[in-house]
């Protein structure tokens, strides 16, 4: 059986810079999805042209607009780069700059073209949970995000809340407060033994 060897991460986008190259649907899908998770981002965008929506988004949110094409000089200072642009010659240079600078980069629909993949992914308050499928079905990764945001109820935020104020009280090494927190709560889940 084929195995997910991706290493999840959980990024502080409002401390990385973020270039997103392309101004269409797929820009602002891109663009829509990081500012769900992250609206503190700091985002620039390039293209020559950008949706309406688009800019509405990137005014509310502090985005740097920037009606241009891309040149290898949008990368300065960047961390992490989507290219979403409807030219794959484009899409492609952008990989090879950003591999040439090490910043992580992800082509829109073109997994070999990926360090990353932004998947499917749910918060409720504290509680994030982000689901791969390996770049292969964001379909699948769509039905899941849609099945736990229905199965994590909304207070779970107070259980991460009380469980982390009771972590404050717990006295003794590291070991001895993993084995009290595992104790404490082992009723959380239903297992089948």
């Amino acid at each position: 059986m084929e195995r997910n060897e991706l290493y999840p991460v959980f990024l502080k986008v409002s401390n990385l810079n973020v270039l997103i190259v392309g101004g269409g649907n797929v820009g602002l899908e891109k663009l829509t999805f990081l500012l769900k998770s992250s609206p503190n981002a700091q985002v620039q965008m390039v293209a020559p042209e950008f949706l309406s929506d688009t800019l509405e988004l990137a005014e509310k949110h502090h985005v740097d607009i920037t009606k241009d094409v891309y040149a290898e000089k949008f990368l300065e200072g960047k961390h992490m780069v989507v290219a979403c642009t409807d030219n794959p010659e484009v899409n492609e240079q952008v990989y090879h700059d950003c591999r040439e600078r090490s910043t992580l980069v992800n082509v829109a629909d073109n997994p070999p073209f990926c360090d990353f993949y932004m998947g499917g992914i749910v918060t409720k308050g504290n509680v994030k949970v982000a689901i791969s499928t390996n770049g292969k079905s964001p379909t699948t990764a769509k039905r899941l995000r849609q099945f736990f945001e229905d199965v994590l109820p909304e207070n779970i935020d107070d259980l991460v809340n009380n469980l982390n104020e009771y972590r404050k009280t717990l006295k003794g090494d590291f070991e001895q407060k993993v084995e009290a927190l595992n104790e404490f709560t082992k009723g959380l889940v239903n297992r089948k033994d």
